[in-house]
């Protein structure tokens, strides 16, 4: 992954060369995301520049971008694309050689055959601009999920700029989320005095935004969702250098962990070692720490523990919050963690990773799911909550790590795995059976990795069975009540009670202490951006659920199993 950032003036802006030192001067903001090298590329005749921060995972040594195409397109894409090599050989015939060692490059030449639709090809995660200088056209685009960062806004003079973080915007006038699954053609050559011409259009349209199934087999969908699990893992162990695997010791990031232990042993040695590193943090004798050093154990990983304290979550909190870009509390919590970690892992020199973000979204694996009326509403409510992961743990896993440098891969928000499992009826995501006494979320995956076409198991039964715990707890659950009765001596309940009467804020109103004191830290940093903001809040119409985001807060939660 990289940094990116875009310019795209109009008949009133000034020479764009001249700009050039200050377009550097703000892809210069978002070089935690690319510190291994940096590019730009100017066009005066139609005002346009494309700077690129880099991150190298992929072509290394030969992989910088922007990517310039005989100076008839450019590209800079933030992101990573899977299916290249495949593209290269079918879709485009072997037709072209690429110039670089980048999988990015595939873009340009899937652009030349088919125009902006050649986004619906890609398998991977991206935000890109691609300008087609022959055509005088700009495409701006986004994965489907929305799992790398993408904005854009507008100068005072009306000129467009995309960036893969907002604090690179700060000469905007206005600030938005670009939205995941969509598109954008500007074509310059009818620019007048804005830069854009035509609408986002949307590429992506799962079918499983419709209803759930009720009519295949159980047999049937524990054989797919192993092997389509196990295909997107593979795929994302595409890598030109040393890796690893966040491991909580919850369910997701531990099935991870053992594919990619298990894919590990089929390569063998590479020049990076024959065995799988695994990492993972929390407070001393947190749950999380237990579990995880079972699985690696288990595993035979070679496992790196990481310990904070409550202190030193509280002390990086502005520092995080101008990285993450949101004051949103869900975010922050278990934000804090991650990006402490992030920084333990670069200093490792491991500059990729796997985690296990999205599971819960896709199988209503979250605590509050036990609360849901009906399976129609659960089924509403993992849509919901996928279409949303870009603002909330998409958010979350790649900022945190990316602050440092570090690239996070999210198997379970692969395509494919996705159309398999959103679909599932919800009787069979949240279930039992003799191995449980109740019913427990993600019921369909855990029977899905038992076992192994040879009968060996994937996992212990106490991880596979183990209960759902929210990141942020299961860190340790003086994590968040210690940075709650942090927050209660910083605010006091009358200057609460003051700023919430004198109405403040308009906008997104804080409910409690912890949301004002993130929402003063955000204002701050970033001024008169408060339309942006999203709140992750479990799903409060239904009966008994709590507006606490910690799983803990669920009257389900079972403490004496984590």
């Amino acid at each position: 992954m990289c940094g990116i950032l875009g310019f795209i003036g109009n008949d009133t802006s000034p020479n764009i060369i001249e700009q050039r030192k200050r377009l550097l001067e703000l892809s210069k903001l978002m070089r935690h995301r690319g510190p291994d090298w940096n590019g730009i590329y100017l066009d005066d005749d139609c005002k346009i520049g494309i700077c690129h921060e880099r991150l190298s995972i992929v072509g290394v040594e030969h992989g910088s971008q922007p990517i310039n195409d005989n100076d008839d397109y450019i590209l800079s894409v933030n992101g990573e694309i899977y299916n290249y090599k495949e593209l290269y050989e079918t879709v485009l015939h072997n037709k072209y050689v690429p110039t670089t060692s980048s999988d990015c490059e595939v873009i340009i030449h899937l652009y030349k055959e088919f125009g902006a639709d050649c986004v619906k090809m890609l398998d991977g995660i991206f935000g890109f601009i691609l300008y087609d200088k022959i055509n005088k056209k700009v495409l701006i685009s986004r994965d489907p999920i929305g799992v790398i960062p993408l904005y854009y806004g507008y100068t005072n003079d009306n000129e467009l700029m995309i960036a893969s973080e907002m604090k690179a915007l700060v000469d905007c006038k206005t600030v938005e989320l670009f939205p995941p699954g969509q598109y954008l053609v500007i074509n310059k050559k009818a620019v007048l005095t804005s830069p854009i011409l035509g609408e986002f259009t949307t590429y992506f349209k799962p079918k499983w935004n419709s209803v759930y199934s009720t009519t295949s087999s159980k047999e049937t969908l524990l054989d797919e969702l192993r092997t389509s699990l196990t295909d997107s893992v593979k795929k994302r162990l595409m890598t030109d250098v040393p890796f690893g695997v966040l491991l909580s010791g919850g369910l997701d990031s531990s099935l991870v962990a053992a594919i990619v232990s298990r894919e590990q042993k089929k390569m063998g040695k590479t020049h990076w070692g024959d065995k799988v590193h695994t990492f993972s943090i929390g407070l001393k004798d947190a749950p999380d720490l237990k579990y995880a050093k079972k699985v690696s154990d288990f595993l035979g990983s070679i496992h790196h523990e990481f310990h904070f304290t409550v202190q030193q979550g509280i002390d990086c909190i502005e520092d995080l919050i101008w990285h993450l870009e949101t004051p949103d509390a869900t975010t922050i919590r278990a934000s804090t963690p991650m990006y402490l970690m992030s920084r333990l892992i670069k200093s490792m020199g491991i500059k990729m990773v796997l985690s296990g973000e999205g599971a819960d979204e896709i199988l209503g694996g979250y605590l509050y799911f036990h609360n849901a009326p009906t399976s129609k509403e659960f089924h509403k409510e993992c849509i919901s909550r996928v279409q949303n992961l870009s603002k909330f743990d998409c958010l979350r896993a790649n900022k945190s790590t990316m602050a440092f440098g570090v690239e996070a891969r999210v198997p379970f928000l692969d395509k494919s795995f996705m159309e398999k499992a959103i679909p599932i009826d919800p009787e069979l995501k949240l279930s039992g059976d003799s191995k449980t006494t109740k019913k427990i979320e993600k019921y369909i995956l855990r029977k899905a990795f038992e076992k192994d076409e040879n009968g060996e198991p994937y996992l212990p039964d106490e991880i596979l069975w183990r209960q759902k715990e929210q990141f942020s707890d299961g860190v340790g659950y003086s994590w968040i009540d210690g940075l709650k009765e942090y927050i209660d001596s910083q605010i006091s309940d009358s200057d609460f009670d003051r700023i919430i009467k004198e109405n403040v804020y308009k906008d997104d109103i804080p409910k409690n202490k912890e949301e004002l004191y993130y929402r003063q830290i955000y204002d701050k940093k970033f001024t008169n951006r408060e339309h942006i903001i999203s709140r992750w809040i479990p799903k409060m119409d239904w009966d008994g659920v709590s507006y606490d985001p910690s799983g803990r807060a669920q009257k389900v939660h079972d403490n004496t199993t984590c």
